[in-house]
């Protein structure tokens, strides 16, 4: 690694992936599932139920990527994001940005090839999941680790393992509920509902700090508002089988919405591209279910996507973790979090990032 900060820097961006076309949709499905971070039994029976439960949920899927041309925007959307921040990074000869999905293409086996031809002297991962979670961020470092190792791409190798706070992300997110307040506010008093994908409760019961770092983004986002008299709730969307999630949950929030006749501003919170959850999920599916509960209005703020602010505000994350890691001259992956994290998304990841 060059000693003058000059040396060629590779940003790994990392997002879940989504069907490119109706025939992926069950494999896509399958990969899923197959996950250990997600399915956790072990092989062979793993991908035994992977491909019973991806045959259970097709349908479904069909349903809703029916809704979206049949494919997910989720990989064109990131690669604009990874576009949008290698302009904000500026220095071409210096950083350049790569796209990883984990469930459908390009795999981290994929993209390791062209990152070793690229030759960098330093990696830097940096998750499209602001907050923190074994079944996310964790999951897609450990396919990537993975990855390198086949192809023995060893380099100096430093993560951005969650951002719920950065003032970026947070400011964006503000001013979006600002711009749209007003408008809400002709039908009554609004109530906003920060809705993130749910997880498992056995999931956070094992230490995983995926919710606590929700309830900190939905925090800062108000704290920003400056509005101590708004009206919020922080819940949890898409949940599915028979384990008990962790709650509110968002439609139960929407029926809660609808019976003190409150219009509704609907806040993704985990999800910083358009796909089929805030597409179809929020912008359909819930819609409707507002409706039907007596919820007199009913908007969404977009994703953060490539807005100025967030972008700017990955760049300085990437920055200072390169920054850092070559003050001291030596590995720190997986412990670039935040201060207001106090470190322990860093702790949990330095162990369960590394788990196979």
């Amino acid at each position: 690694m060059s000693e003058t900060g000059n040396g060629r820097v590779a940003v790994i961006l990392f997002n879940l992936g989504g069907p490119d076309q109706p025939s992926a949709i069950r494999p896509f499905l399958f990969n899923l599932f197959n996950d250990p971070a997600i399915l956790t039994i072990p092989w062979p029976l793993r991908p035994i139920l992977a491909w019973v439960l991806a045959s259970k949920r097709l349908g479904p899927a069909t349903e809703i990527y029916n809704h979206l041309d049949g494919c997910s925007p989720l990989l064109s959307n990131t690669q604009a994001q990874a576009q949008a921040l290698q302009t904000v990074l500026g220095d071409g000869e210096r950083f350049r940005t790569f796209v990883v999905m984990r469930y459908w293409h390009p795999f981290a086996n994929e993209v390791v090839e062209a990152v070793k031809a690229y030759d960098p002297d330093r990696i830097v991962l940096l998750p499209l999941y602001p907050q923190w979670s074994t079944t996310t961020t964790a999951s897609s470092f450990r396919s990537w680790r993975r990855a390198c190792r086949q192809v023995g791409l060893d380099r100096p190798t430093n993560s951005v393992c969650c951002y719920p706070v950065e003032p970026g992300f947070v400011g964006t997110i503000a001013e979006f509920i600002r711009e749209r307040l007003p408008e809400l506010s002709r039908y009554g008093r609004p109530r906003v509902l920060f809705s993130a994908h749910g997880l498992p409760k056995r999931v956070i019961e094992r230490g995983d700090p995926y919710q606590w770092q929700c309830e900190q983004t939905a925090a800062a986002i108000v704290a920003a508002l400056k509005s101590p008299d708004l009206d919020w709730v922080n819940c949890y969307q898409s949940r599915v089988g028979p384990l008990e999630w962790i709650g509110p949950a968002t439609d139960a929030e929407l029926e809660r919405a609808g019976h003190d006749h409150r219009p509704v501003l609907m806040v993704p919170i985990a999800f910083v591209s358009e796909h089929s959850e805030t597409l179809v999920e929020l912008d359909i599916e819930y819609r409707a279910l507002a409706a039907r509960c007596g919820v007199p209005a009913y908007l969404r703020v977009p994703t953060v996507g490539v807005s100025p602010l967030f972008m700017s505000g990955l760049a300085a994350l990437v920055r200072s973790t390169v920054t850092k890691a070559e003050s001291s001259l030596r590995d720190d992956s997986d412990r670039s979090c935040l201060p207001e994290t106090l470190g322990r998304c860093g702790r949990l990841s330095d162990g369960l990032a590394q788990r196979k």
